[in-house]
């Protein structure tokens, strides 16, 4: 059987950014995703938008996911939002705690991801997939590699079907991690998230914010190629091909690919796979 690839999409913010989106997804759709999951925005800011993309993607006839995140959200909340996306036909969620907004304590009803899939699995049954998240690097907010650990090992038990990692450029770490989780009897499978490389700042920032580490030897070569996109281009698919290629040989079980909206890295790198 062929390695199940699936993409992660953001709603588009604009009409001509929800039209670009479309042909992104019409292209990336010629390599027979699994399922495309769309981002939910901090405090479900973005929940409108989420459901109207993974509503198109159900019609375009690919399953969708949506993510589902349930910081400030209550019980009903989170009830009436498991019933519309139920009846919109989608099958899989990304459940997520969801980004503290600034200052914002642990307020409302659901305060990790675990007790979001304990509800999910206690109001719906087997109805939905649950997706979750996890780290191979370690969650940016964890006390420690252990306590994050154990957070993920409560997802799981909470009753998660299987993982999307953040995106990271070493795959020892995810090899670790696997084993890690392989060692408490956590046996959920934990699919490696790829980030293509296709600018150096935009990721720089991105990986500061989430944690991810972007190695040292890799930082250099970035910098060195100052504002030449063509080769930072060129030396990302190189960089992110290869690590894709590890971790196949390592066992995973699929790739997730965080797009950015874009489908040009996405598909060279599908190429260079055989995919």
């Amino acid at each position: 059987m062929s390695l199940p690839l699936s993409f992660e999409f953001f709603p588009a913010k604009t009409p001509e950014g929800a039209d670009k989106l479309r042909t992104v997804r019409q292209q990336l759709y010629a390599r027979a995703p699994q399922f495309c999951s769309v981002t939910y925005g901090a405090g479900g800011s973005t929940q409108a938008g989420t459901f109207a993309a993974v509503r198109e993607i159900l019609a375009e006839g690919v399953q969708a996911a949506s993510h589902f995140s349930c910081i400030g959200a209550t019980k009903d909340s989170v009830r009436a939002q498991l019933a519309e996306l139920k009846a919109m036909g989608v099958k899989r969620l990304v459940a997520l705690r969801g980004d503290l907004p600034s200052g914002y304590g642990l307020g409302g009803e659901f305060h990790y991801a675990s007790d979001l899939v304990a509800f999910i699995r206690a109001e719906t049954g087997d109805d939905f997939h649950i997706e979750v998240a996890a780290y191979p690097e370690m969650h940016p907010q964890a006390r420690s590699p252990e306590a994050d650990l154990q957070a993920f090992a409560a997802k799981v038990c909470a009753g998660a079907d299987s993982a999307i990692t953040q995106y990271f450029f070493n795959a020892d770490a995810y090899s670790r991690f696997v084993d890690e989780t392989r060692r408490l009897g956590l046996n959920i499978p934990i699919v490696p998230g790829i980030m293509p490389i296709t600018g150096s700042t935009q990721l720089m920032r991105f990986s500061d914010a989430c944690g991810a580490e972007i190695p040292r030897w890799i930082r250099l070569r970035l910098s060195g190629f100052g504002d030449d996109s063509a080769s930072i281009r060129a030396f990302g698919l190189d960089v992110v091909s290869r690590l894709c290629e590890q971790l196949v040989a390592a066992g995973a079980p699929g790739l997730h690919f965080y797009t950015m909206n874009q489908s040009t890295a996405t598909l060279a790198i599908c190429q260079r796979l055989g995919r």
